[in-house]
């Protein structure tokens, strides 16, 4: 027997203690704009005041020579450089037309901040302002200009790009199950409205900052990025440098909310270190990050749904148009739509259905990922929806969903045959806290609402190492965003050894010294890396079993004990909330 049996108390039953906390209070931490390096120049950059327009000439002999100035980059410098998570179709810096208010034609790298901006302001760009294009649903109109026609030109990352009806379409997909014809006909009524929402901005605390040198043929990196390695292997194709010649340092992320999977500056930083042969920094203003970042997506959303005479679904239809804005960089999935375009009725039994989900090129915001990248768009719409039918039927909200939550073997708004659901669950422990039918209070209402949200997939894995002094270290490479995936791989692992926490140290890798991760998202973290964190500690256990030692004297005698943990989740599980 290798380890005893641990008289400690159940460590995932006692306060949880983030393993960054201290440092974080203390001011200790360090983000990226903390990070600094000998001879740092500090960038700026040249946006468009126009909406759409060409990029007839960029005068920058001026602002070259300003004092302090040591590099002014433009289009014509980068072309043909583009980038993006998936459809890499956003110039690093314009060098024909641009595409919002923002967007940037020039770049500048110089001794300080102030003396960067100047020569920012010195440049002058002469535009050919072009038709704008504002609406989703007139960019889709036959004769609506064409806001990329140079798209054949876009690298598509992980395959082919998906095709498209209409030019100015990012992505398209259309979901049909069941006999959606005959659900309508054969229904009691058939309701049908239409939503609008907004873009919103994720509004995490720190804005995005990024460092980039050159040292040798090593191209390093430091970001505010949550997913290096897919960073490194996004830049690797931009700036045309091997990944393996490409180190990415995340150091604590000051607030994520999905919007820092996308990167801005890093690239035209890579241009400007190259220009100078120094390190060049950029730390956004949160006016920039409110004018350039990816947002999530603006929505309209139609919803037609039948019912039997019991409020039951019978069929249902949506059409979703999203607002992509002037680039499709912010997106990762593969149909460059947000993730989960389709899911109308999450968590809902939905025996016949068709949604149709577009996202469309406007000359707004580029939009990207926010948490639950489309989830709350659906959800205000499909409960403001269902609302609506119950209070048309006469049937209380609650019971509305009762007869409509979807149970173990029934079809979901996606055709998913769902093998387990606690749906009914969710809904009676919602009615017994919640007084539900109860009088309200003076000025006071009562809402309810009920939805479905999976478990992301991905694949990680982190290294277990037993050091002579019996602490036990893990190297991973999932950055710390602020959602306490270090802790829980901590926790994990103690647990799992029947140690005390105080003796796991996590430590965060770059991508030239950590092993491939995926990056946060997706609500992936704790089944991923904590499944890699529980194998690390197995494998652990089973090398102490086979030097037949227990865990202190394997620390005496054979350390440093390292072992390779994997996670992996290949499919999207579904849980329930209300």
């Amino acid at each position: 027997m290798t380890l005893a049996k641990s008289t400690l108390p159940d460590i995932l039953e006692t306060p949880e203690w983030r393993v960054e906390g201290r440092d974080k209070v203390t001011g200790a931490a360090r983000y990226a704009a903390d990070i600094t390096r000998p001879g740092m120049l500090h960038a700026a950059f040249v946006g468009s005041p126009f909406p759409h327009a060409r990029v007839a000439s960029v005068d920058v002999e001026a602002a070259r020579k300003m004092p302090g100035v040591r590099a002014v980059l433009t289009g014509a410098d980068v072309r043909p450089a583009r980038f993006g998570r998936r459809l890499q179709d956003w110039p690093v810096l314009a060098w024909d037309r641009v595409r919002f208010i923002g967007d940037r034609v020039a770049a500048v790298a110089a001794d300080t901040v102030e003396a960067a901006e100047r020569a920012a302001a010195a440049i002058a760009v002469e535009y050919e302002e072009l038709p704008a294009v504002f609406d989703p649903e007139a960019a889709l109109a036959p004769d609506a200009p064409v806001l990329h026609p140079d798209a054949a030109e876009y690298t598509y990352l992980g395959g082919t790009r998906p095709p498209r009806s209409h030019a100015n379409m990012q992505g398209h997909v259309v979901h049909e199950h069941g006999d959606v014809t005959a659900g309508f006909e054969a229904a009691a009524a058939v309701f049908e409205h239409e939503f609008v929402v907004p873009r919103v901005h994720q509004a995490y605390i720190e804005p995005r900052a990024s460092l980039v040198w050159i040292e040798g043929d090593t191209v390093h990196v430091v970001t505010t990025n949550k997913a290096p390695f897919a960073l490194r292997d996004q830049m690797a194709v931009t700036i045309g440098v091997p990944a393996a010649k490409i180190v990415v340092d995340t150091p604590h992320v000051g607030g994520d909310f999905g919007g820092k999977g996308l990167s801005l500056d890093e690239f035209a930083l890579y241009f400007l270190a190259r220009a100078t042969g120094r390190p060049v920094r950029s730390v956004l203003r949160y006016a920039d990050e409110l004018q350039l970042s990816n947002t999530r997506h603006a929505a309209r959303i139609r919803l037609r749904t039948a019912v039997d005479p019991n409020g039951r679904i019978t069929a249902h239809q949506g059409r979703v148009v999203f607002d992509g804005g002037a680039y499709a960089a912010g997106k990762p999935v593969a149909g460059l739509l947000p993730g989960g375009p389709t899911l109308t009725l999450a968590g809902y039994r939905v025996p016949a259905a068709r949604v149709e989900a577009v996202a469309v090129y406007t000359n707004t915001l580029p939009a990207g990922h926010a948490r639950a990248p489309s989830q709350p768009q659906h959800t205000f719409a499909a409960e403001s929806h269902l609302d609506l039918i119950a209070h048309a039927m006469q049937i209380d909200p609650v019971e509305l969903r009762v007869r409509n939550a979807i149970r173990a073997g029934e079809t979901d708004v996606e055709g998913n045959v769902w093998h387990d659901s606690q749906a009914q669950r969710v809904i009676a422990t919602l009615l017994a806290a919640s007084q539900w039918g109860g009088t309200a209070g003076l000025d006071h209402g009562r809402g309810v609402a009920f939805s479905a949200r999976h478990v992301g997939r991905g694949k990680t894995s982190l290294t277990l190492t037993l050091a002579a002094d019996g602490s036990l270290e893990v190297l991973t490479g999932v950055a710390d965003q602020g959602g306490g995936a270090h802790t829980m791989i901590q926790r994990v692992v103690a647990r799992e050894l029947g140690v005390d926490v105080a003796r796991v140290h996590v430590r965060r890798g770059d991508t030239g010294h950590a092993n491939v991760d995926p990056g946060v998202g997706g609500s992936r973290v704790t089944p991923v890396a904590g499944n890699a964190a529980v194998d690390a500690a197995r494998k652990l256990k089973a090398r102490l079993g086979e030097l037949v030692l227990t865990l202190d004297d394997a620390a005496r005698t054979a350390a440093p004990l390292a072992v390779t943990g994997e996670g992996e989740q290949n499919e999207h599980v579904f849980g329930t909330y209300a």
